[in-house]
């Protein structure tokens, strides 16, 4: 244990110095093996992913716990982070409590020998006085939701009541969902399908399974067989919402790693051209189009700049999953909360408003264009279409008939993540 504690602690503290979760656990698991951190078994790797995580997604939580218990600052952030991913099992993991603390304890000496004592003592201290630790943490909002203050301040002005569900709905394990290929089989036969291999799972949208318990995907039946794709359950809103039909020309303007891109190809027969600025992030497409036997042409390009990759020729559909916060996806990305900052979202919101406007030009009279971000933050999403409109006669926004929509906005749950749609025409 006092292994994965070190390695989450060294990925904590990086992301905490400006990182990304997901590129510092991975170099964390494919590191070399050396004096900093041994070779570890699948089981030290699941915890290491797992604390860091954990430890990220209640770090707001953990920060004013920790801070009580301490009679004066910690200036070494390595055991500042160890007592943070130790302070996270204890309370949020079912590991027993005296093996964290000597674990942990283990884990300080090896990295600060002098330290071991001030650890030992700070997490049995929070033992005897759990409830009234917690109790001062939650007077404060950042240590009852664990977002950062202008995070919750931003969800409340705009939700109101509903800001709490939202909040706390960011900080649950994600859920993992399946799309069931209709081109090879019905969701009906695959969750027999399912049910013959002992996994659990209900049917919770047209395409969409909602598995009981995650699992890898070598263990899903059919999967490198192309039967089905791992998807949320509110992203696969877009390709319907899209409307689609055989033959039509279609642009993925944003499309990596793919999901979209490929769930359109299940709707329908396309022409559909799969756009990406990042060319190493195209290939994870072009794998998903492999797997599933789908065809599409792949561009790298910048959607904001169609002057470098255009043919001319223009499209029915145009499908511009944008840039964004990631507000919406934050249980799966918890380090999004400590990274980004308040002046970051009318950044997202400009850079928006101008792939959008660049793309327009790309759609023929009469064809729709499906607007979508991952994000929460009403900035990001009908503030830019409102803005659009205003500069564009030609356009108008379509209403939307598809469940869960709230004017385009899916909230967080325990079935989906969070998500934005606007569908636009143009004038004929």
């Amino acid at each position: 244990m006092h292994i994965a504690q070190r390695g989450a602690s060294q990925v904590v503290c990086q992301v905490l110095a400006g990182r990304n979760l997901s590129q510092t656990l991975s170099a964390a698991l494919q590191a070399t093996p050396g004096q900093i951190m041994p070779e570890l078994t699948p089981q030290q790797r699941g915890a290491l992913q797992d604390l860091s995580y954990g430890t990220l997604r209640f770090y707001g939580q953990l920060v004013r716990v920790l801070d009580q218990l301490l009679h004066k600052p910690v200036q070494d952030s390595q055991l500042r982070c160890l007592l943070l991913v130790a302070l996270y099992q204890l309370l949020h993991t079912k590991a027993a409590p005296h093996a964290v603390v000597d674990h942990a304890v283990r884990a300080v000496r090896k990295c600060n020998a002098a330290a071991g004592g001030l650890a030992n003592a700070v997490l049995r201290n929070f033992l005897r006085n759990r409830e009234a630790l917690l109790a001062v943490a939650a007077t404060s909002e950042e240590g009852r939701y664990a977002y950062p203050q202008w995070w919750i301040t931003a969800v409340q002005a705009q939700y109101g009541r509903y800001s709490e569900a939202i909040l706390l709905a960011g900080n649950q394990h994600p859920p993992m969902t399946l799309r069931v290929n209709c081109r090879y089989i019905n969701t009906a036969d695959y969750l027999a399908l399912l049910a013959q291999h002992d996994i659990q799972a209900s049917l919770i949208e047209p395409d969409a399974v909602l598995l009981r318990y995650p699992l890898p995907v070598n263990k899903l039946p059919g999967f490198f067989d192309g039967l089905v794709s791992v998807q949320d359950a509110g992203a696969q809103y877009a390709a319907r919402l899209l409307d689609v039909q055989d033959g039509m020309r279609v642009l993925d303007a944003c499309a990596a790693p793919g999901g979209k891109t490929t769930h359109l190809l299940e709707l329908a027969q396309l022409d559909l051209l799969a756009l990406d600025k990042n060319s190493q992030r195209l290939e994870l497409v072009r794998e998903n189009l492999q797997r599933l036997q789908l065809h599409a042409q792949l561009q790298s390009g910048d959607a904001a700049q169609p002057d470098s990759w255009w043919d001319g020729k223009p499209f029915h559909r145009i499908l511009a999953d944008v840039p964004c916060s990631a507000s919406g996806v934050v249980r799966r990305h918890p380090d999004i909360k400590w990274l980004r900052r308040p002046g970051d979202i009318n950044g997202f919101a400009q850079q928006q408003l101008h792939i959008l406007c660049a793309l327009w030009q790309l759609l023929e009279r009469d064809g729709k264009l499906l607007y979508v971000t991952c994000s929460i933050f009403a900035r990001e999403n009908q503030e830019v279409i409102n803005e659009f409109l205003n500069q564009h006669d030609d356009g108008k926004q379509l209403p939307l008939s598809m469940p869960n929509l709230n004017e385009g906005q899916i909230f967080p749950n325990d079935q989906h993540d969070g998500f934005f749609y606007a569908l636009l025409q143009k004038h004929a």
